[in-house]
């Protein structure tokens, strides 16, 4: 029921006495009257020295404005440019680790993808960089995961926070450097867990690749600081664009040098060559254990497979945290930190594809 002017008058006199001041347009809401309507009351009552009118406002005789808080859209967080080599296999995890990490400070991740061409990770760069990226996280399409031939130039000219995920520079490079964030894929968690089973003759079949020498690296070391025996002379299964001579090699081994063990490199290899080698009468994991490398599929093998697992998406997140603490000094203009190489270790997860101990001959 709409209300007589003089009972709204009071009505405006009692809501200014209690509150002080309000807004004439907040009070011609609460009365349900027009703005027009309520300026008209307000001159009236203004007029007889009963309210005061001030800056849009009306004011009970005697007290101030009091200012409403103003709503404050909030500034755009920073913006990170990430250049990957491809969304799939490992690097769909780390984008997406990077990314909650990026948004949980209220910034935007954009993305850049090189296809492993070398070339291209300088103009994903300077279009990242031209559309407003103030930093970088960068896994460079560097064949062998270091640099070789001044490919670390674009990288180190930049002018802006980098940091190298999934990737490393040798000693003396200038991209040594820089801050990064990768797996540590020389840590021997696979031998370590075949020794632990009892097996003593094992052997790699690994792929090409930028993960290789480390992965190939740690092999070699667990092997000899286990005291294990490696037969040598695994091909890689990139290298012959087929899985034959894998097959054949692995074969040779379980049937006439006693391997017992197997660490393959990619889950993807894996499951292709336990059939072919369960099709000759080699049974996995009776005849041959045999653990993968990245489980990214491993556990939908028809024997579910024993996996060395990279922490995909803690790289990411870490790598994001470390750039962003990084571009947070720049802007305090704080005296920056010691760089950092940070190395995490991956985590193997136990299926049925090693079995219960060494097969007995």
């Amino acid at each position: 029921m709409r209300l007589h002017v003089d009972q709204r008058h009071e009505r405006v006199l009692e809501l200014v006495r209690e509150r002080g001041s309000l807004r004439v347009a907040e009070l011609a809401a609460e009365l349900g009257v027009s703005a027009v309507t309520l300026r008209r009351d307000v001159e009236t009552l203004a007029g007889q020295g009963r309210v005061r009118r001030l800056h849009g406002a009306v004011v009970w005789p005697g007290g101030s404005v009091v200012e409403p808080p103003v709503r404050r859209e909030p500034a755009e967080g920073p913006v990170i440019g990430m250049i990957v080599p491809t969304t799939a296999s490992i690097f769909a995890d780390i984008v997406r680790g990077a990314r909650e990490a990026v948004r949980a400070q209220g910034g935007r991740l954009v993305l850049g993808v090189s296809g492993y061409v070398d070339t291209e990770d300088v103009v994903q760069a300077g279009h990242l960089l031209a559309g407003g990226a103030q930093g970088l996280l960068v896994a460079p399409s560097w064949s062998g995961g270091v640099p070789v031939d001044g490919q670390e130039r674009w990288l180190v000219d930049r002018g802006v926070p980098t940091v190298l995920v999934e990737r490393s520079a040798p000693p003396g490079n200038p991209a040594a450097a820089l801050d990064r964030v990768r797996t540590d894929r020389a840590h021997g968690a696979a031998v370590g867990h075949f020794a632990a089973l009892g097996h003593r003759r094992i052997t790699a079949v690994l792929q090409e690749g930028p993960h290789a020498a480390r992965i190939i690296e740690g092999y070699g070391s667990a092997v000899r600081s286990l005291g294990l025996e490696a037969a040598p002379g695994a091909p890689s299964v990139r290298e012959h664009g087929d899985y034959e001579a894998s097959v054949d090699f692995l074969a040779d081994a379980v049937c006439r040098r006693g391997v017992t063990a197997a660490l393959v490199h990619s889950d993807e290899d894996a499951i292709v060559l336990v059939p072919r080698l369960q099709a000759l009468g080699i049974r996995v994991p009776d005849d041959l254990a045999l653990i993968a490398y990245d489980d990214e599929v491993a556990p939908l093998a028809d024997v579910p497979l024993t996996a060395v697992a990279p922490p995909k998406r803690s790289v990411g997140e870490l790598a994001a945290k470390l750039l962003l603490g990084r571009l947070a000094e720049r802007g305090k203009g704080t005296r920056p930190a010691p760089r950092q190489h940070v190395e995490l270790l991956p985590e193997l997860r136990i299926r049925a594809s090693c079995g219960g101990g060494p097969p007995t001959r």
